[in-house]
C-alpha cells in the first residue's frame, strides 16, 4: 500500500511516499481503509524532530494522526465495530499511521461517523476537536458565563475551540486577521481582535481562562489578561512537569527535564498569579462520539480550508506550514 513515511528527522524531504506492507490488526484493533486524513501542525513538528523529547518513533514510520474511513477488518477482541462501518479516529500517540491507504487503530480510539458528515469532514475533526474539548472542558473547566480567550480562532484548532467554548456557555474573545474576522464571528466569537493592528492585552482583562494556540510571545502576553487564580492552557508552549506525569506517563527524569525547560513560562504565570498547563491531548473514542453527536445536530461544523488528493500530500503539508490556513487541511484518497 502507499504510505507517507518519515525516514529521518528533518525538513520537507525527510518524508516521502513509499510502498509499505499493509498492517494487520491486533486483537483489539480495527483495520480501516482510509478515505481521508487530516493534517495538523504536529505532523511537521514531528517530522522536524521538534517533539523528540515527548514523542519518539522507530523510523521509518507512517505519519498522520487523524483519519476517516471504512472498517475493512476487525481484530478478534473487537466488539463495537463491524466490517463496512464508517469510522473516524485520532490514532494512538505513539502509533500514527493515518497517511496511508490502510491503518490499524485501537477500537478505543474509534467512533462511528454521523450520517450528516462525509469522510472529508469527519477526517477534519479528531485531533483538533479532541484537543479543544479537553483543553476547554477538562483543563479550563469552562462553563456558562465563563470568559475565555482563544488565540488564533480561525486556525485548525481555533475554529473548533470557538464553537466548543460557545457550546459550553462561555463568552469568547479571540484574535484573527482581517481575512479571518468574519469566519470567527460566524463561529460565535463575541470579541474579535485584529492581531495585525491591535494588541489583545490592551482590550482584554480578568479573563477566567485562556487557551493558547500560538506560543512564544503571544503566550507570555496571555498570562497578563487572565485573572488571579485562573489558568492558561497551551498546546504551543513548553511542556511542564504535569505533561510528563499526566499526558505521557513518564517518570521523574522527564518531569525534571520539563520542570527546567518550562521554568521561564511558569515564573511568568506565577508572577501574574495564574496557573500554566501544557496539554498533550489523548485519543478517546468516547469523546470523539460526543463530538460526532455535536456534528450531527449542527452544533459543530468542521471548517475546511483546502482539500488535496493524497498523492499531493507534500503540497498539502507545505501549504499548512505557511500558517495561513483558515480551518483544516485534508487529503482525500482516490478509489
Amino acid at each position: 500500500m502507499k504510505a507517507w513515511t518519515l525516514t529521518r528527522y528533518g525538513g520537507p524531504d525527510a518524508s516521502a511516499m513509499r510502498e509499505v506492507k499493509r498492517p494487520a490488526p491486533g486483537p483489539s484493533e480495527v483495520l480501516v481503509r482510509v478515505k481521508a486524513a487530516g493534517l495538523n501542525p504536529v505532523d511537521f513538528k514531528i517530522r522536524n524532530g521538534d517533539l523528540k523529547p515527548v514523542l519518539r518513533f522507530d523510523l521509518p514510520v507512517t505519519m498522520g494522526n487523524e483519519l476517516a474511513g471504512i472498517v475493512e477488518e476487525c481484530g478478534t477482541a473487537v466488539s463495537r465495530f463491524a466490517r463496512g462501518d464508517r469510522v473516524f479516529a485520532r490514532t494512538g500517540k505513539m502509533a500514527m499511521g493515518a497517511f496511508a491507504e490502510y491503518a490499524a487503530v485501537h477500537q478505543d480510539y474509534l467512533a462511528k461517523i454521523p450520517g450528516t458528515l462525509d469522510f472529508r469532514q469527519a477526517a477534519a475533526i479528531p485531533l483538533a476537536g479532541l484537543t479543544a474539548l479537553q483543553a476547554l472542558r477538562d483543563e479550563l473547566k469552562i462553563g456558562p458565563g465563563s470568559r475565555v480567550f482563544i488565540s488564533a480562532g480561525a486556525g485548525g484548532v481555533g475554529t473548533f475551540a470557538v464553537r466548543i467554548a460557545k457550546w459550553l456557555g462561555a463568552q469568547v474573545a479571540t484574535t484573527a486577521s482581517p481575512r479571518g474576522h468574519d469566519l470567527v464571528k460566524d463561529l460565535g466569537a463575541d470579541t474579535v481582535i485584529d492581531y495585525t493592528s491591535d494588541d489583545f492585552e490592551d482590550v482584554l482583562s480578568d479573563m477566567d481562562g485562556a487557551f493558547d494556540l500560538i506560543g512564544g510571545e503571544t503566550l507570555s502576553r496571555t498570562f497578563g489578561i487572565v485573572k488571579k487564580g485562573g489558568r492558561v492552557v497551551s498546546i504551543a508552549g513548553t511542556p511542564e512537569p504535569r505533561t510528563a506525569r499526566q499526558d505521557i506517563g513518564a517518570g521523574k527524569g522527564m518531569a525534571a527535564l520539563f520542570w527546567v525547560a518550562s521554568a521561564k513560562l511558569r515564573w511568568q504565570a506565577w508572577r501574574h498569579g495564574v496557573d500554566y498547563r501544557f496539554l498533550l491531548m489523548h485519543p478517546s473514542g468516547a469523546e470523539l462520539h460526543e463530538l460526532a453527536l455535536l456534528a450531527a445536530d449542527g452544533t459543530l461544523e468542521p471548517v475546511i480550508d483546502r482539500t488535496f488528493p493524497f498523492d499531493e500530500i507534500a503540497d498539502a503539508m507545505a501549504y499548512l506550514e505557511k500558517g495561513h490556513a483558515k480551518g483544516k487541511v485534508v487529503v482525500e484518497m482516490t478509489d
